[in-house]
């Protein structure tokens, strides 16, 4: 395809948030955005679910503080699965880096969601991570 847009590796997402302002902005922009949204869940009870269920699922974007736990016990799902895990939080957790592909922090930009989520997507893709990041993303793969 001459202009159109490549195909992703990283196309569909689980998002966990309980503020429902952010959950609804995060996912109509991602929409936007090219990314199919596979569910935008609010607990960890919902979104372990969706893991066990074994969804098309390449990235789950996860808040920490969620209503009836914590998003480390859905990393923790995902990560069992083989599906990576993009922390999405204001305080990112301890143990956030043998759980996770990153730790994005709030606020953001959506910008650098999108940033974020294509450095994640080269680096499992095998290449390298771009040297700009995000001054609030921290990576975990590739080194």
């Amino acid at each position: 395809m001459l202009f159109g847009r490549k195909k992703r590796r990283i196309e569909h997402l689980l998002v966990v948030e309980d503020e429902p302002l952010v959950a609804f902005d995060t996912e109509h922009f991602l929409r936007e955005s090219g990314f199919t949204i596979v569910a935008t869940v609010d607990s960890v009870v919902d979104a372990t679910r969706i893991v066990d269920a074994g969804e098309a699922l390449d990235l789950v974007l996860a808040d920490i503080n969620l209503a009836d736990g914590s998003g480390v016990e859905v990393a923790r799902t995902a990560f069992a699965r083989g599906v990576p895990v993009l922390f999405v939080t204001g305080a990112c957790p301890a143990d956030a880096r043998a759980l996770a592909a990153g730790c994005l922090a709030k606020p953001y930009a959506q910008r650098d969601l999108v940033l974020a989520i294509d450095a994640i997507e080269a680096v499992l893709e095998g290449g390298k991570a771009p040297r700009r990041l995000p001054a609030s993303f921290s990576l975990f793969l590739g080194g």
